[in-house]
């Protein structure tokens, strides 16, 4: 089995993706709670935890939110889990659930679609501060 917490949630997230970056950055400034752990997909781990679940890479390819033991979000069902969890201000966008889920991920596939042309890409992986480092798991 994967060695993960299973006290966690797991978001896997695209590394090279400058939007990506910075919703992660944003995630970790407001997790006070201390809920989630950081994966990027291109990592073995990231790559072993999609094996894992039985995932396939080509119909998602930017964020997963893993609870391990109990269940995993794709698309806008991991963006609006997560922002569920985060509380606050983010808990409103929890409205969108009454939205259908298939227009949901239709503005979410848009995003994700044109994240690199918009936003830009990285040539390499997030690399986490020594504040990030206890966030993110290898």
């Amino acid at each position: 089995m994967l060695n993960i917490p299973v006290d966690k949630k797991i978001i896997l997230f695209d590394g090279v993706c400058n939007l990506c970056d910075s919703a992660v950055q944003m995630i970790v400034k407001h997790d006070t709670e201390d809920i989630f752990r950081f994966v990027a997909l291109q990592s073995d781990l990231g790559q072993k935890i999609i094996q894992h679940l039985g995932i396939d890479i080509q119909k998602t390819d930017s964020i997963i939110l893993y609870h391990p033991g109990f269940a995993y979000y794709l698309k806008s069902e991991a963006a609006l889990e997560i922002a569920k969890n985060l509380g606050g201000i983010f808990y409103f966008a929890t409205l969108f659930t009454m939205l259908p889920t298939s227009f949901n991920n239709y503005i979410y596939d848009y995003i994700a679609k044109n994240r690199y042309k918009w936003y830009g890409k990285k040539e390499a992986c997030l690399i986490p501060t020594k504040e990030m480092q206890a966030k993110f798991l290898e």
